[in-house]
Parts: structure tokens; C-alpha cells; sequence
């Protein structure tokens, strides 16, 4: 996660308020330690308040984007909270606004720098973040297409509270550390002149409302880790790497919204019989030297049952041949793939003495120079 506070809640720079706020919500239920599996998940949640803290200062926001990330954090660092710089003034080492300032210098521009936001108009609440899973499904499913259950873990919004953070009977009262506005104000005297911070009030974490109880469930943050057991329609066709969408199965929306959308990556297992070369499959048949030489008709599987094949008279091993629209199914189109038969003859491991009489006869009847003619069985038997 990138240091920089628009890229910690993955917002661009002209994002509204409202807009940070619903990006801050949605990554606080990503990130939140009570319910992220990611081991920087607390490192991450303070990156990210921190980055809510400011952006969501209109004037704080102005000094921010003005000096850009490090500066900003300097001046914080110094005490200054995202001073504008104090340019010849004092060996300041950020530089930048000059000096000889009139009326209360350096101080006023403080004032006019960090002296409280304004809001922005309320806009439709953000649907929730997206989620992601994986699915694994046979070659045959991906054949025939398939209904498929599955489970998913995903932030539930809480049942005891209703997603609210706190129980419905508990009482709410104005912030009375902010007056209900979310924000607080604090004046500093530094040796640069008076200095006016505008920051998220920390009573309420800038709500402006408090409440008498918070949920015990929930611990107040308003969603809960559950488990969901759902089904996808799986197409006829589909290849591994392919993604399925169920939309409003992802994470509930921390503004009431609808939830993201929950994205299934589907994995095809590997299959013993066929290997898959995208609509194509392709299989490996065994056949005996006299098949090979004679020619025959074999059964061949396909994943919609076995079919006759012709083995030509003569057949080398190695030799492939194509049974067409025997593949699969093009996904959302016509018609099926090939199906590549890759023929390969099989030296048998032991002979009893009459087929190893047999063959050395024949051998010596032929020899490597004699072209053959006829049929391996004929051989055989005018070798005897």
C-alpha cells in the first residue's frame, strides 16, 4: 500500500468528501484487525485513518495537496500538522511561501490554511467492495455446464445491532466535545505565529453522535465476519483463468448501499483421459502393433461417450488424427472444438511361446529388406 494518502484509499485526487468517506469505509472493512486475515492489517488501518483524517479536512486537504506527502508529514512532524511551509523564515528547511509577510504573518496563513471545512453535497452511497473467490470444477462440468454450491467467507452486516454499531436501545446524544459537526478546532502558539488545527473529532471519530452503549458483537464497527453458502450457474465452455460475477453477493456497503459484487475465478482440473488446448482436446490412444498394421476400428472416449474410429491400414505411432466438433463447447457461441487422437502402438511387455515363435519366424521370413505386403497374421503363417 502505497504511502501517499489518496493512494492508501484508492481515490482520485478530485474525489469528493463524501467519496473519501465511502472509499475510507469500505478499506476500514477490508483492513479493520477484527476481521482482515492480512497480516499489516493493523499497520494498514492506521494508514488508512490517517489518510481519512486528512483528506476529509477540506483545508488540511488544500495544505496537503499543495506540499505533497512528504513535506506534509515533515511539517507534522515538526509540530506544524501539515504547515504551509515558512519559506526564509528561520532556516524552515520546507521552504516555499516566502518571507515578509504583513498583518499577523505566518500565523494568519495558518489560520486561513487549517481553519475548519466546510462540507460537500451528500451523493448516493457507494455499493460495497467487491470480493473474490475461486472455484474448482471437473473437465466434464465444464462440458456440460453446471449448477455449483459453494461457500464463501465475506463481512456480515451485524444482527444485533442491524449493522448500526450499536444496539437500538441505546441512547444517542450530541457530541458534545464537537457540538455534533465531527470536527474540532485547536489553536497552538508556536515561534512561527499562532497556529489553528481542524481535525476529526476524537471523541466520536467525527460522527458527531454518541452513543450510551456500543455493540458487544460487533465491538461498534457495525458488520461481523460470516460465512455464506451460495450457487453459481457454471456456462457449458468455460475455461480455466475465467471469471464468473454474482453481483450483489460481496461485501455489504458501510453507507446502507447495495454490496459489491462477488468475483468466482474458475479452475478446470486437470483430466486423465483428455488434455484441454483451449475449445480443442486432444487424447492419447493405445493400439497393438496389428492394429497398426492391419487397420481396425476402436472405440475412442469423447466426453459426451465413446464413437467408432477407423484405424487406417499402415498406422504410424505417433500419427494423429481429428475427430471434428468432438471438443468442447464454445463458450457463448456455435458449435464445439476438435477432439486431436494421437495414436501410439504398445510393445507388449511379455509374450507366451507361441506369439514369440510367431513373431521371430516372421522376422526371419522378412528380414529388414523384404517390403510387406500382406497382412501380419498372413506372414505369420507362410513363415510357418
Amino acid at each position: 500500500m502505497s504511502e501517499d494518502f489518496y493512494d492508501v484509499l484508492g481515490v482520485s485526487r478530485d474525489a469528493s468528501a463524501d467519496e473519501i468517506k465511502s472509499a475510507y469505509r469500505e478499506k476500514a472493512t477490508e483492513y479493520h484487525p477484527d476481521v482482515s486475515d492480512d497480516p499489516d492489517a493493523e499497520e494498514k488501518f492506521k494508514k488508512i485513518q490517517k489518510a481519512k483524517q486528512v483528506l476529509t479536512d477540506e483545508e488540511k486537504r488544500e495544505a496537503y495537496d499543495r506540499m505533497g506527502h512528504d513535506r506534509y508529514e515533515q511539517a507534522e512532524k515538526h509540530g506544524y500538522d501539515a504547515g504551509g511551509g515558512a519559506g526564509g523564515m528561520g532556516g524552515d528547511p520546507f521552504g516555499g511561501m516566502g518571507g515578509g509577510m504583513g498583518g499577523g504573518g505566518l500565523g494568519d496563513i495558518f489560520e486561513q490554511v487549517f481553519g475548519g471545512g466546510g462540507g460537500r453535497g451528500r451523493q448516493r452511497p457507494r455499493k460495497g467492495r467487491d470480493l473474490r473467490t475461486e472455484l474448482e470444477i471437473t473437465l466434464e462440468e465444464a462440458y456440460e455446464g453446471v449448477e455449483k454450491q459453494f461457500t464463501v467467507e465475506r463481512p456480515e452486516a451485524c444482527d444485533t445491532c442491524d449493522g448500526e454499531g450499536h444496539p437500538p436501545s441505546a441512547d444517542a446524544q450530541t457530541c458534545h466535545e464537537c457540538q455534533g459537526r465531527g470536527q474540532v478546532t485547536q489553536v497552538q502558539q508556536t515561534p512561527l505565529g499562532r497556529v489553528q488545527q481542524t481535525t476529526a473529532c476524537p471523541r466520536c471519530e467525527g460522527e458527531g453522535t454518541l452513543y450510551s452503549e456500543t455493540c458487544s458483537d460487533c465491538r461498534g464497527e457495525g458488520y461481523v465476519r460470516g460465512e455464506a453458502t451460495l450457487t453459481v450457474e457454471v456456462p457449458a465452455g468455460i475455461q480455466s483463468g475465467q471469471t464468473l460475477r454474482m453481483e450483489r453477493e460481496g461485501s455489504p456497503s458501510p453507507e446502507g448501499g447495495p454490496r459489491g459484487d462477488l468475483l468466482i475465478d474458475v479452475a478446470v482440473a486437470e483430466h486423465e483421459d483428455f488434455e484441454r488446448e483451449g475449445d480443442d482436446l486432444r487424447h492419447r490412444l493405445p493400439i497393438s502393433f496389428p492394429q497398426a498394421t492391419f487397420g481396425d476400428t476402436v472405440q475412442v472416449p469423447t466426453l459426451d461417450g465413446s464413437v467408432e474410429f477407423d484405424v487406417p491400414e499402415g498406422t504410424q505411432s505417433g500419427e494423429t488424427f481429428r475427430l471434428q466438433g468432438k471438443g468442447m463447447p464454445r463458450l457463448r457461441g456455435r458449435g464445439h472444438g476438435d477432439l486431436y487422437v494421437k495414436v501410439q502402438i504398445v510393445t507388449p511387455d511379455s509374450l507366451n511361446e507361441e506369439q514369440r515363435e510367431a513373431l521371430e519366424a516372421f522376422a526371419e521370413a522378412g528380414g529388414d529388406e523384404i517390403e510387406v505386403n500382406e497382412g501380419f497374421f498372413e506372414k505369420i503363417k507362410r513363415a510357418f
